[in-house]
């Protein structure tokens, strides 16, 4: 898979635009059928090969084969690993996938293939003696408690 130009990502991010200002009905259709067509698909798979682990747990615990039976363990935990991940994918808007893969790739096509700008890093905050952060808790407690007795005339 090659990744495409910043002059095809622009295209790109321009026809979506267009396609979405002429028909935004028909735009947000094909985005979330799409997505979940897939993840639905992909669940159903992971259900099917989940069964099949199963069966190939009992029949080596059946047999006393004990590769067998581990071997379908492992295939039911990576089978509902998979079918967990696509059933929430499922119920995420096509605006929410898009800014995941956003986030993990760095950049998308609304973005025009542009990477993030790195933030700048934090000042660093002097540390404090935990004795006196607790001490400065307690003494707010102490005063909010005291303002609540007061006014309530207790």
């Amino acid at each position: 898979m090659v990744p495409l130009s910043e002059e095809e990502l622009r295209l790109l991010e321009q026809m979506e635009r267009a396609l979405v200002a002429e028909d935004p009905k028909l735009a947000s259709t094909l985005r979330g059928t799409t997505l979940r067509a897939k993840a639905r698909r992909r669940a159903l798979v992971a259900g099917v090969v989940f069964l099949a682990g199963v069966c190939m747990l009992m029949t080596g615990a059946v047999f006393q084969q004990i590769w067998v039976a581990v071997t379908g363990f492992v295939v039911m935990l990576a089978s509902a690993y998979v079918a967990l991940n696509s059933w929430r994918g499922q119920n995420r808007t096509p605006e929410q996938a898009a800014a995941k893969i956003r986030s993990q790739h760095g950049f998308g096509v609304i973005d025009g293939g542009r990477a993030k700008k790195p933030r700048a890093p934090r000042p660093a905050r002097p540390a404090r003696n935990r004795s006196q952060s607790h001490g400065s808790m307690m003494d707010r407690l102490e005063e909010r408690w005291r303002r609540r007795r007061d006014q309530n005339g207790f």
